[in-house]
């Protein structure tokens, strides 16, 4: 085998697969059936899909660096995606909460998953460029198993919720990160840590830079509030511009068509 400049973002790629493997593992070691899933094993498994995502940013960064970008980066990419941020997430709601429901749990479990499949399929098929855009078309995979876990984390394990309404709640926020995931939402490419970039999305930058220092100081809990945020500002600009056809912008990673499951 020819050993290429490619190998490093690669090796961060497959990082970033061996970091969802490893949420994966925690989570079946930590889960006991009829038992509640401890928080430490919540906490370990949330820690490897975030640095699963920190590997995931790096490897594109170091691509771009070393001039090694390519369609099987791309590739391998996504299929990394798919386990970390599809199936990691959707194997956590399970074993903390959806294993409850029994078959209609284990279904509504796997959406993200699901949705993730096919949300990184219509990426690579409709990629048109390498180069940094400003919107992607859906809700990015990172993203949405960022607010899936953090809401697992934070909010779901929190008191304040009676059996029902916990229930509910749940369902809608997987049924909604899940359906922004598949659908045709245009959604921002957060910035890079560049001069360039705070010149072109001064507001992006700074509320990205903002929601990043918020978390760390508050441990992880104003994630979630933020990624909600980060979803339901994507959807009411989508709605805008369906009924303002005038402040459509088209500058995404991905062509607009053909889409096999528009919204």
């Amino acid at each position: 085998m020819r050993v290429t400049r490619s190998i490093v973002p690669n090796l961060f790629t497959l990082a970033n697969l061996f970091c969802g493997f490893a949420a994966i593992v925690t989570m079946v070691e930590g889960f006991t059936m009829g038992e509640p899933l401890s928080e430490q094993t919540l906490q370990r498994a949330t820690m490897f899909i975030i640095l699963a995502g920190v590997f995931d940013m790096l490897d594109g960064v170091i691509a771009r660096l070393v001039r090694s970008t390519s369609e099987f980066g791309v590739e391998l990419d996504s299929l990394c995606d798919v386990v970390s941020f599809g199936v990691a997430p959707s194997v956590m709601l399970w074993a903390s909460f959806f294993h409850q429901w029994l078959n209609w749990g284990l279904l509504l479990a796997s959406l993200p998953a699901l949705a993730a499949v096919l949300r990184l399929a219509r990426f690579n098929v409709q990629l048109t460029s390498m180069e940094d855009k400003v919107y992607f078309r859906g809700m990015p995979v990172p993203a949405a198993a960022l607010t899936l876990v953090s809401y697992l984390l934070f909010v779901d394990r929190a008191d304040f919720m009676s059996a029902d309404w916990r229930a509910a709640a749940m369902t809608i926020v997987v049924i909604a990160v899940a359906g922004a995931m598949v659908s045709t939402i245009k959604y921002d490419n957060l910035p890079r840590p560049t001069i360039a970039a705070f010149r072109r999305r001064p507001v992006v930058f700074v509320v990205s830079l903002i929601a990043l220092l918020l978390s760390v100081a508050t441990q992880g809990l104003a994630i979630f509030p933020f990624m909600a945020l980060y979803l339901i500002v994507g959807a009411v600009r989508h709605l805008f511009q369906k009924w303002d056809h005038s402040a459509d912008e088209v500058d995404t990673l991905e062509e607009p068509d053909p889409d096999p499951f528009s919204m």
